[in-house]
Protein backbone atom coordinates (compact mmCIF):
# COMPACT_ATOMS: atom_id res chain seq x y z
CA UNK A 1 0.00 0.00 0.00
CA UNK A 2 1.30 3.09 -0.49
CA UNK A 3 1.55 5.75 2.40
CA UNK A 4 -1.33 8.30 2.95
CA UNK A 5 0.69 11.95 1.95
CA UNK A 6 0.67 14.73 4.62
CA UNK A 7 -1.91 17.40 3.83
CA UNK A 8 -0.52 20.84 3.03
CA UNK A 9 -2.01 22.12 6.59
CA UNK A 10 0.05 18.50 8.10
CA UNK A 11 3.34 19.38 6.79
CA UNK A 12 2.93 22.84 8.15
CA UNK A 13 1.77 21.75 11.71
CA UNK A 14 5.24 19.13 11.29
CA UNK A 15 7.65 21.91 10.38
CA UNK A 16 7.06 23.96 13.97
CA UNK A 17 9.98 22.97 15.86
CA UNK A 18 9.26 23.01 19.29
CA UNK A 19 12.80 23.03 20.80
CA UNK A 20 13.59 25.75 18.29
CA UNK A 21 10.85 27.71 19.45
CA UNK A 22 11.88 27.21 22.79
CA UNK A 23 15.58 28.10 22.43
CA UNK A 24 13.87 31.37 20.99
CA UNK A 25 11.80 31.95 23.93
CA UNK A 26 14.40 31.41 26.44
CA UNK A 27 17.00 33.74 24.36
CA UNK A 28 14.38 36.62 24.59
CA UNK A 29 13.48 36.09 28.79
CA UNK A 30 16.63 35.64 29.53
CA UNK A 31 17.16 39.85 28.28
CA UNK A 32 15.66 42.21 30.89
CA UNK A 33 13.68 44.29 29.17
CA UNK A 34 12.09 46.78 31.84
CA UNK A 35 9.27 49.26 30.00
CA UNK A 36 11.92 51.88 28.14
CA UNK A 37 15.01 49.81 28.36
CA UNK A 38 14.16 47.15 25.61
CA UNK A 39 17.23 47.83 23.64
CA UNK A 40 18.96 44.65 24.98
CA UNK A 41 16.39 42.22 23.45
CA UNK A 42 15.13 44.35 20.55
CA UNK A 43 18.62 43.94 18.96
CA UNK A 44 19.00 39.88 20.36
CA UNK A 45 15.67 39.67 18.53
CA UNK A 46 17.15 41.55 15.40
CA UNK A 47 20.39 39.39 15.50
CA UNK A 48 18.21 36.14 15.94
CA UNK A 49 16.20 37.22 12.71
CA UNK A 50 19.20 38.07 10.70
CA UNK A 51 20.92 35.02 11.25
CA UNK A 52 18.11 33.21 10.12
CA UNK A 53 18.13 34.70 6.71
CA UNK A 54 15.60 37.55 7.56
CA UNK A 55 15.89 40.77 6.21
CA UNK A 56 15.14 42.85 9.71
CA UNK A 57 14.32 46.77 9.32
CA UNK A 58 14.66 48.85 12.86
CA UNK A 59 12.33 52.19 12.53
CA UNK A 60 12.69 53.89 15.47
CA UNK A 61 9.14 54.57 15.59
CA UNK A 62 9.46 57.20 18.22
CA UNK A 63 11.36 55.67 20.62
CA UNK A 64 15.09 55.85 18.88
CA UNK A 65 16.38 54.32 22.70
CA UNK A 66 15.14 51.03 21.56
CA UNK A 67 14.37 51.09 17.45
CA UNK A 68 11.49 48.62 16.81
CA UNK A 69 12.71 45.20 15.27
CA UNK A 70 10.19 44.53 12.25
CA UNK A 71 10.85 41.44 9.35
CA UNK A 72 8.82 40.40 6.23
CA UNK A 73 8.38 36.96 4.62
CA UNK A 74 6.77 37.24 1.49
CA UNK A 75 4.74 34.78 -0.92
CA UNK A 76 5.41 34.04 -4.41
CA UNK A 77 2.36 36.62 -5.45
CA UNK A 78 0.44 39.65 -4.05
CA UNK A 79 -1.99 39.02 -1.88
CA UNK A 80 -3.13 40.34 1.64
CA UNK A 81 -0.53 41.46 4.39
CA UNK A 82 -1.07 39.47 7.85
CA UNK A 83 0.52 41.24 10.55
CA UNK A 84 2.36 39.47 13.96
CA UNK A 85 2.85 42.13 16.63
CA UNK A 86 3.98 41.91 20.18
CA UNK A 87 6.05 43.92 22.65
CA UNK A 88 9.32 43.37 24.03
CA UNK A 89 9.17 45.30 27.31
CA UNK A 90 8.16 43.43 30.72
CA UNK A 91 6.74 45.27 33.81
CA UNK A 92 9.18 46.58 36.41
CA UNK A 93 9.72 44.00 38.98
CA UNK A 94 12.71 41.88 39.82
CA UNK A 95 14.01 39.72 37.02
CA UNK A 96 13.06 36.24 36.86
CA UNK A 97 15.38 34.07 34.26
CA UNK A 98 14.04 31.70 32.14
CA UNK A 99 14.02 28.10 33.12
CA UNK A 100 11.66 25.36 32.39
CA UNK A 101 10.10 23.01 34.41
CA UNK A 102 7.32 20.63 34.32
CA UNK A 103 6.74 21.56 30.46
CA UNK A 104 6.43 24.96 31.51
CA UNK A 105 8.62 27.78 30.85
CA UNK A 106 8.78 30.18 33.31
CA UNK A 107 10.73 33.70 33.68
CA UNK A 108 9.75 37.64 33.33
CA UNK A 109 8.11 37.59 30.19
CA UNK A 110 7.80 34.17 29.38
CA UNK A 111 4.03 34.74 29.76
CA UNK A 112 4.02 38.38 28.97
CA UNK A 113 5.13 38.27 25.88
CA UNK A 114 8.22 36.89 24.92
CA UNK A 115 7.07 33.47 24.89
CA UNK A 116 4.06 34.62 22.25
CA UNK A 117 6.90 36.56 20.12
CA UNK A 118 9.34 33.50 19.92
CA UNK A 119 5.76 31.40 18.82
CA UNK A 120 5.29 34.27 15.77
CA UNK A 121 9.03 33.89 14.66
CA UNK A 122 8.33 30.40 14.47
CA UNK A 123 5.31 30.80 12.46
CA UNK A 124 7.43 31.94 10.15
CA UNK A 125 10.09 29.91 10.25
CA UNK A 126 7.68 26.69 9.38
CA UNK A 127 6.10 28.96 6.47
CA UNK A 128 9.45 29.60 5.10
CA UNK A 129 10.59 26.20 5.54
CA UNK A 130 7.38 24.55 3.47
CA UNK A 131 7.03 27.39 1.32
CA UNK A 132 3.24 27.49 2.24
CA UNK A 133 2.86 30.94 1.76
CA UNK A 134 1.39 31.12 -1.95
CA UNK A 135 0.94 34.59 -2.13
CA UNK A 136 0.80 37.74 0.21
CA UNK A 137 3.32 38.52 3.08
CA UNK A 138 3.43 37.86 6.88
CA UNK A 139 4.30 40.84 8.66
CA UNK A 140 6.50 40.99 12.04
CA UNK A 141 6.78 43.98 14.26
CA UNK A 142 8.09 44.09 18.01
CA UNK A 143 8.33 47.06 20.12
CA UNK A 144 8.87 48.58 23.24
CA UNK A 145 6.47 51.61 25.42
CA UNK A 146 4.14 49.23 26.15
CA UNK A 147 3.64 48.51 29.83
CA UNK A 148 2.16 50.84 31.39
CA UNK A 149 2.27 53.70 33.44
CA UNK A 150 5.99 53.67 32.23
CA UNK A 151 5.69 53.41 28.95
CA UNK A 152 2.67 55.52 26.55
CA UNK A 153 2.25 53.20 23.42
CA UNK A 154 3.88 55.63 21.29
CA UNK A 155 6.28 53.16 19.58
CA UNK A 156 3.17 51.43 17.99
CA UNK A 157 1.99 54.75 16.97
CA UNK A 158 5.13 55.46 15.44
CA UNK A 159 4.36 51.82 13.67
CA UNK A 160 1.57 52.38 12.44
CA UNK A 161 1.88 56.55 11.30
CA UNK A 162 5.17 55.14 9.33
CA UNK A 163 2.96 52.14 7.56
CA UNK A 164 4.27 49.20 9.73
CA UNK A 165 0.81 47.49 9.44
CA UNK A 166 -0.74 44.67 7.24
CA UNK A 167 -4.38 43.59 6.47
CA UNK A 168 -5.51 42.08 9.52
CA UNK A 169 -2.87 42.19 12.96
CA UNK A 170 -2.53 38.85 15.63
CA UNK A 171 -1.23 39.39 18.75
CA UNK A 172 -0.33 36.64 21.20
CA UNK A 173 -1.19 38.18 24.29
CA UNK A 174 -2.44 35.90 27.18
CA UNK A 175 -5.33 35.30 25.85
CA UNK A 176 -6.06 31.41 24.68
CA UNK A 177 -10.60 31.64 25.54
CA UNK A 178 -12.66 33.02 24.24
CA UNK A 179 -11.28 35.13 20.97
CA UNK A 180 -12.34 38.32 21.62
CA UNK A 181 -14.30 40.21 18.96
CA UNK A 182 -15.02 43.39 20.99
CA UNK A 183 -13.36 44.93 23.60
CA UNK A 184 -14.23 48.13 25.68
CA UNK A 185 -11.89 51.53 25.51
CA UNK A 186 -10.54 53.04 28.55
CA UNK A 187 -9.17 56.03 29.95
CA UNK A 188 -7.04 57.06 33.17
CA UNK A 189 -8.40 60.10 34.68
CA UNK A 190 -6.04 61.65 37.00
CA UNK A 191 -7.31 64.83 39.14
CA UNK A 192 -6.03 67.12 41.44
CA UNK A 193 -8.52 69.86 43.18
CA UNK A 194 -6.67 72.65 45.12
CA UNK A 195 -7.32 75.65 46.98
CA UNK A 196 -4.66 78.98 47.42
CA UNK A 197 -2.36 79.20 50.60
CA UNK A 198 -0.43 76.66 52.98
CA UNK A 199 -1.86 73.75 55.15
CA UNK A 200 -3.95 74.71 58.44
CA UNK A 201 -4.81 73.44 61.74
CA UNK A 202 -8.94 72.54 60.78
CA UNK A 203 -9.30 74.79 64.16
CA UNK A 204 -7.27 78.20 62.62
CA UNK A 205 -8.99 77.78 59.09
CA UNK A 206 -10.66 80.57 58.17
CA UNK A 207 -14.62 79.85 57.29
CA UNK A 208 -14.46 80.92 53.92
CA UNK A 209 -11.92 78.72 53.34
CA UNK A 210 -12.24 76.21 50.17
CA UNK A 211 -11.87 71.96 51.57
CA UNK A 212 -10.30 70.52 49.19
CA UNK A 213 -11.46 66.88 50.83
CA UNK A 214 -15.32 67.68 50.53
CA UNK A 215 -14.40 68.72 46.98
CA UNK A 216 -13.01 65.21 46.27
CA UNK A 217 -15.44 63.27 48.09
CA UNK A 218 -18.38 65.38 45.96
CA UNK A 219 -16.19 64.36 42.74
CA UNK A 220 -16.45 60.74 43.55
CA UNK A 221 -20.10 61.22 44.16
CA UNK A 222 -20.63 62.65 40.90
CA UNK A 223 -18.72 59.55 39.26
CA UNK A 224 -20.47 57.44 41.37
CA UNK A 225 -23.88 58.79 39.70
CA UNK A 226 -22.28 58.68 36.70
CA UNK A 227 -21.22 55.47 37.14
CA UNK A 228 -25.15 54.00 37.78
CA UNK A 229 -26.18 55.90 34.71
CA UNK A 230 -24.01 54.33 32.46
CA UNK A 231 -24.91 50.51 33.34
CA UNK A 232 -27.71 50.70 30.36
CA UNK A 233 -24.87 51.22 27.91
CA UNK A 234 -23.60 48.05 27.17
CA UNK A 235 -22.35 44.68 24.82
CA UNK A 236 -22.80 41.28 24.65
CA UNK A 237 -19.41 40.48 24.75
CA UNK A 238 -17.21 43.31 25.57
CA UNK A 239 -19.66 43.94 28.87
CA UNK A 240 -20.82 47.60 30.20
CA UNK A 241 -19.20 51.11 30.52
CA UNK A 242 -17.93 51.59 33.37
CA UNK A 243 -16.34 54.66 35.81
CA UNK A 244 -14.31 53.56 38.88
CA UNK A 245 -12.26 55.73 41.34
CA UNK A 246 -9.50 53.77 43.10
CA UNK A 247 -7.19 56.55 44.96
CA UNK A 248 -8.26 59.31 46.54
CA UNK A 249 -5.69 61.06 48.78
CA UNK A 250 -5.40 64.65 50.39
CA UNK A 251 -3.40 65.77 53.57
CA UNK A 252 -1.08 64.43 56.02
CA UNK A 253 -2.66 64.54 59.44
CA UNK A 254 -6.39 63.77 60.49
CA UNK A 255 -6.91 67.19 61.87
CA UNK A 256 -5.30 69.46 58.73
CA UNK A 257 -7.05 71.45 56.18
CA UNK A 258 -4.83 70.07 53.22
CA UNK A 259 -4.47 72.42 49.84
CA UNK A 260 -4.73 69.50 47.43
CA UNK A 261 -6.80 66.39 46.71
CA UNK A 262 -5.54 64.07 44.59
CA UNK A 263 -8.79 61.74 42.53
CA UNK A 264 -7.65 58.69 39.96
CA UNK A 265 -9.34 56.27 38.37
CA UNK A 266 -10.63 54.89 35.41
CA UNK A 267 -13.54 55.37 32.60
CA UNK A 268 -14.48 52.48 30.36
CA UNK A 269 -16.33 52.40 27.53
CA UNK A 270 -18.20 49.95 25.16
CA UNK A 271 -18.60 51.87 21.94
CA UNK A 272 -15.59 52.78 19.46
CA UNK A 273 -15.29 56.21 18.73
CA UNK A 274 -15.99 57.93 21.95
CA UNK A 275 -12.75 59.27 23.14
CA UNK A 276 -13.48 63.12 22.06
CA UNK A 277 -17.21 62.63 24.26
CA UNK A 278 -15.64 60.85 26.86
CA UNK A 279 -13.36 63.51 27.58
CA UNK A 280 -15.70 66.25 27.58
CA UNK A 281 -18.01 64.09 29.61
CA UNK A 282 -15.17 63.81 32.64
CA UNK A 283 -14.24 67.29 31.98
CA UNK A 284 -17.73 69.00 32.37
CA UNK A 285 -18.03 67.02 35.90
CA UNK A 286 -14.32 68.14 37.02
CA UNK A 287 -14.95 71.71 36.19
CA UNK A 288 -18.73 72.25 37.77
CA UNK A 289 -17.60 70.47 41.25
CA UNK A 290 -14.27 72.55 41.23
CA UNK A 291 -16.81 75.87 40.76
CA UNK A 292 -19.63 74.89 43.02
CA UNK A 293 -16.85 73.76 45.76
CA UNK A 294 -14.61 76.66 44.87
CA UNK A 295 -11.67 74.58 44.22
CA UNK A 296 -8.93 75.14 41.02
CA UNK A 297 -8.84 71.84 38.95
CA UNK A 298 -6.29 70.59 37.14
CA UNK A 299 -6.65 67.12 35.46
CA UNK A 300 -5.33 64.64 32.68
CA UNK A 301 -6.65 61.95 30.84
CA UNK A 302 -4.73 59.08 29.66
CA UNK A 303 -6.05 57.07 26.66
CA UNK A 304 -3.97 53.76 26.17
CA UNK A 305 -6.77 52.91 23.30
CA UNK A 306 -10.53 53.09 22.25
CA UNK A 307 -13.36 50.17 22.46
CA UNK A 308 -12.96 48.56 19.39
CA UNK A 309 -15.71 45.68 17.69
CA UNK A 310 -15.12 43.04 14.77
CA UNK A 311 -17.36 41.99 11.88
CA UNK A 312 -17.78 38.45 12.53
CA UNK A 313 -17.53 37.65 8.56
CA UNK A 314 -14.20 39.72 8.61
CA UNK A 315 -11.49 36.99 6.60
CA UNK A 316 -8.98 36.89 8.78
CA UNK A 317 -11.29 35.71 11.75
CA UNK A 318 -12.51 32.89 9.09
CA UNK A 319 -8.74 31.84 8.31
CA UNK A 320 -7.91 31.57 12.37
CA UNK A 321 -10.76 29.88 13.33
CA UNK A 322 -10.24 27.55 10.62
CA UNK A 323 -6.56 27.11 11.72
CA UNK A 324 -7.84 26.22 15.18
CA UNK A 325 -9.87 23.19 13.47
CA UNK A 326 -6.99 22.22 11.93
CA UNK A 327 -4.65 22.52 15.03
CA UNK A 328 -6.66 21.61 17.89
CA UNK A 329 -9.37 20.06 16.64
CA UNK A 330 -12.00 22.82 17.40
CA UNK A 331 -12.91 26.84 16.79
CA UNK A 332 -12.41 29.11 19.63
CA UNK A 333 -15.68 30.19 21.31
CA UNK A 334 -16.12 34.25 20.81
CA UNK A 335 -16.69 36.61 23.44
CA UNK A 336 -15.19 40.16 24.78
CA UNK A 337 -11.57 41.53 25.73
CA UNK A 338 -11.41 41.96 29.76
CA UNK A 339 -7.79 44.41 29.21
CA UNK A 340 -6.47 47.04 26.81
CA UNK A 341 -3.92 45.98 24.53
CA UNK A 342 -2.28 47.22 21.28
CA UNK A 343 -4.70 45.72 19.74
CA UNK A 344 -7.31 48.58 20.66
CA UNK A 345 -4.21 50.77 18.67
CA UNK A 346 -4.10 49.05 15.66
CA UNK A 347 -8.27 48.84 15.45
CA UNK A 348 -8.58 52.61 15.96
CA UNK A 349 -5.51 53.82 14.36
CA UNK A 350 -4.97 51.57 11.72
CA UNK A 351 -8.21 50.78 11.02
CA UNK A 352 -7.69 47.18 10.38
CA UNK A 353 -9.49 43.83 12.31
CA UNK A 354 -7.14 43.02 14.93
CA UNK A 355 -7.51 39.71 17.04
CA UNK A 356 -5.86 38.63 20.34
CA UNK A 357 -4.95 35.11 20.56
CA UNK A 358 -2.30 33.67 22.91
CA UNK A 359 -0.90 31.35 25.17
CA UNK A 360 -2.97 29.77 27.58
CA UNK A 361 -0.33 31.20 30.14
CA UNK A 362 -0.07 32.39 33.97
CA UNK A 363 1.86 35.15 36.12
CA UNK A 364 1.51 38.00 33.82
CA UNK A 365 2.32 41.14 35.71
CA UNK A 366 4.10 39.10 38.61
CA UNK A 367 7.44 37.16 39.06
CA UNK A 368 5.72 33.61 38.94
CA UNK A 369 4.97 33.95 35.04
CA UNK A 370 4.35 30.69 33.48
CA UNK A 371 3.27 29.48 29.97
CA UNK A 372 3.29 25.91 28.58
CA UNK A 373 5.85 25.20 26.17
CA UNK A 374 2.44 22.76 24.37
CA UNK A 375 1.00 26.14 24.15
CA UNK A 376 3.69 27.93 22.12
CA UNK A 377 3.85 25.36 20.01
CA UNK A 378 0.31 25.72 19.30
CA UNK A 379 -0.24 29.04 18.89
CA UNK A 380 2.67 29.11 16.49
CA UNK A 381 0.69 26.66 14.85
CA UNK A 382 -2.18 28.39 14.57
CA UNK A 383 -0.72 31.50 13.34
CA UNK A 384 1.33 29.96 10.74
CA UNK A 385 -1.94 28.24 9.33
CA UNK A 386 -4.00 31.25 9.47
CA UNK A 387 -1.25 33.07 7.42
CA UNK A 388 -1.68 30.18 4.64
CA UNK A 389 -4.60 30.65 4.62
CA UNK A 390 -5.50 34.62 4.50
CA UNK A 391 -2.52 36.20 2.89
CA UNK A 392 -3.31 34.72 -0.53
CA UNK A 393 -6.99 36.01 -0.59
CA UNK A 394 -8.61 35.51 -3.43
CA UNK A 395 -5.55 33.92 -5.11
CA UNK A 396 -5.71 31.07 -3.02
Amino acid sequence: MTPTQPTDPERLSAAVDEQRLLDTAIRLVDIPSPTCDAAAVADGLAELLAAEGFEVERPDAGWPEAPAVVTRLHGAGEGRTLQFDGHLDTVHLPFVPARVEDGHLRGLGASDMKGGIAACVEAMRALRDTDALSAGSVLLTTHDHHEAPWGDGRQVHGLIADGFTGDAVLLPEYLANPLPLAGRGMAVFEVTLSRPGEPVHEVLRPSDTPNVVDAGAELVVRLRELARELQSITHPYSGTDTTFVGLLQAGEIYNQSPTSCQIKGTRRWVTPGSVDRIRDELGSIIDTVACETGTTAQWHLEVPGDAFQIDPAEPVLTCLQSACRQVSGSELPLGGKPFVDDGNKYSAMAGIPALTHGPDALGAHTTQESVPVSELTRIARVYAQTAASFCPGDAA
